[in-house]
Parts: structure tokens; sequence; C-alpha cells
């Protein structure tokens, strides 16, 4: 299983949200694309970064600092929060990004969604945001009224080839990841990632014991309650040599 630091924006800031509540905002002093170089260095294989002012907003807003961190930082990077429709998608590939999350895009227009898998295939993931067993959109402030299996299942079944699965509640909390919500999406025959609450070697365990294809973890590696080299063994990684090496 892999480890998968995360790196959330807001107005080219490293933060992290609580709960998902933008009201709610820690704020690091590091600069995002040293981070990033940091997490390379220390065996990170993929990079999830976030423009939260353009999941809020509904375009990128942050994509000129993700291009460049994309760039530089000399591992695969995934990158969401600015892209509802194909425009934006392209946008963020055009720069360097690996693989675009999209999730309100997916939610609504289904022509829109079978459109996006026609050109983009697998540089798409979809991020099942979920709040309550309730599927949330538009950078968490929008209640969908649906639950994760049956929105999960309509997306594999329309060609999705990758999921997300992020428990909003858990979200920079540190108590732990949903392992309820992995059980659901394991047998849709997709790879599905798991980010919120990661907080103990022992809950990497688990993960992969469970059948993630991948943890994304955020507040632990920037609080220092996990260090990336040991996440990756826990995880079942080949530890990385000494930096530079």
């Amino acid at each position: 299983m892999m480890v998968v630091p995360a790196i959330d924006l807001i107005e080219g800031r490293l933060v992290r949200l609580v709960q998902g509540e933008y009201d709610r905002v820690l704020v690091y002093g590091q600069g995002p694309g040293e981070l990033a170089l940091a997490y390379a260095r220390s065996g990170a294989e993929l990079l999830h970064l976030i423009d939260l002012d353009g999941a809020r907003s509904g375009r990128w807003r942050n994509l000129e600092l993700i291009g460049e961190i994309a760039r530089s930082a000399g591992v695969p990077v995934q990158a969401g929060g600015g892209a509802r429709d194909d425009v934006e998608v392209r946008a963020a590939l055009r720069l360097g990004v690996d693989r675009v999350v999209i999730s309100t895009a997916a939610m609504g227009d289904q022509s829109l969604l079978e459109r996006l898998l026609r050109e983009f295939g697998s540089q798409l993931v979809v991020s099942l945001d979920v709040r309550a067993d309730e599927v949330v959109t538009e950078g968490w402030t929008f209640a969908t009224g649906r639950g994760l299996r049956d929105t999960a299942r309509r997306l594999v079944d329309a060609g999705v080839s990758r999921l997300i699965h992020t428990d909003v509640q858990r979200d920079g909390m540190l108590g732990g990841p949903g392992l309820s919500g992995l059980n659901e999406l394991t047998s849709l025959g997709v790879p599905v990632m798991v980010a919120g609450g990661v907080s103990s070697y022992q809950d990497l365990k688990e993960l992969r014991a469970g059948g993630a294809e991948a943890a994304i973890v955020g507040r632990a590696l920037l609080d220092g309650t996990l260090t990336l080299p040991a996440a990756l063994v826990a995880a079942g990684g080949v530890a990385p040599g000494p930096a530079g090496a």
C-alpha cells in the first residue's frame, strides 16, 4: 500500500482544514514546494495536492503553484479542487499534473462525467467525500442526499477506474480513518485510496489489511505524529534510504 502525502492550499499557503470546515483552518509556515521536495526525498511515490480555494469557488485558484510543484517534485502528482469541466482538467494536465481528482463534476450531469471519462480515462480519480454517510460536494459544502455505496456503484459502472474515499468528519482530527467506508468500496473492483483521520502506524496497517491502494495522509505528517519513512514501512512499502541517496 502506498502512503501519499497530502498538501492542501489556500491562497498559496500550506493549510489543513479541520473536518472540512473553512472557518477551522490550520496554517503551516513551510512552503508547499519545499514540503513536496522533502516528501519526495523521503520516499513518497505520489503527492496529493488540493486547491481548497478552487474547491469552494468551482475553478482552479492555485493551479500555477500546483504546476510548479508537479514539475519540480520529481514524483507524480494528483491534484484536485478546481476541475469541474474538461477545460479545467486539461489545464492541470498541461501543467504537469499526472492525475486530476474530481468530485462535484462526477456527481452532477451524467453526460459530463461520460465526456470526461472518454477524453481523460485513467487520468481521472473521483473523490467520494462523505459526511455522516452522505456524499458531499462543492468543497464539502453541499450535501447531495446520496449514499456512498450506490454513488460509487454508479461511478464504476460509468467507467471510473479509481476512487478516493474521504470521511470529512475525520479529516484533520487524527482520530483514525473510516474503515467502514473502505469496506463498502473494495468489492467494486477498482483501486480505493483512503483519506481523513490517519494518525498512527496501526491505522496504516489496518488500511493495508482492508485492501486500500493508498492512504492519503496530511496532518499526521505535518505535525510529526507520523514520519514518512516509518509510515512507508508500516504500510508495507520499502524503507527508503537516506535523503539524497
